[in-house]
């Protein structure tokens, strides 16, 4: 499984544009496969996949029974906006116009690690989000990871 590391901080140019950074560029282990963007379903964020990390999900989401309207509706809503895009020659990744306006993204962007994907979020957003949740951090925390006990790494 993929697993990225780290929080940058970039810019978009005018057309939409951005320098992916060195160190996560390097993080990637195929660039040639492409990346899928797409809206984030909790967050005004965008969501960038590798193609094997996006083909992983679609193998999931392939499970599900087209004839139970929620399962239909769930694909149509998590597909919405879906773009296939690609690493320029000089190392840019373009956000096409739609995406920009749903993620409300400005100038200055945080582009964020999220385990297998890379979130691609507007600054202000970003901080906003991040200061907001700062208080319930531990109480998630404790919901979410207090019940694992696995001894193996340390963890528990």
């Amino acid at each position: 499984m993929t697993s990225f590391i780290g929080t940058y901080e970039c810019k978009v140019d005018a057309k939409g544009r951005l320098m992916l950074p060195t160190s996560l560029k390097k993080q990637f282990s195929s660039l040639e496969d492409g990346f899928v963007l797409k809206r984030s379903v909790f967050q005004p964020c965008l969501e960038l996949y590798p193609m094997f990390e996006w083909n992983k999900m679609m193998q999931k989401i392939n499970k599900l029974n087209r004839f139970v309207k929620k399962n239909n509706d769930f694909i149509r809503r998590f597909t919405a906006g879906v773009k296939m895009v690609e690493i320029d020659n000089n190392g840019r990744l373009l956000i096409p116009k739609d995406l920009v306006v749903f993620a409300k993204i400005d100038k200055d962007i945080v582009l964020s690690s999220a385990v297998n994907i890379v979130e691609i979020w507007d600054k202000d957003l970003y901080e906003n989000v991040i200061e907001n949740a700062a208080d319930d951090f531990a109480a998630l925390a404790e919901e979410v990871m207090g019940n694992l006990n696995d001894d193996e790494d340390g963890i528990s």
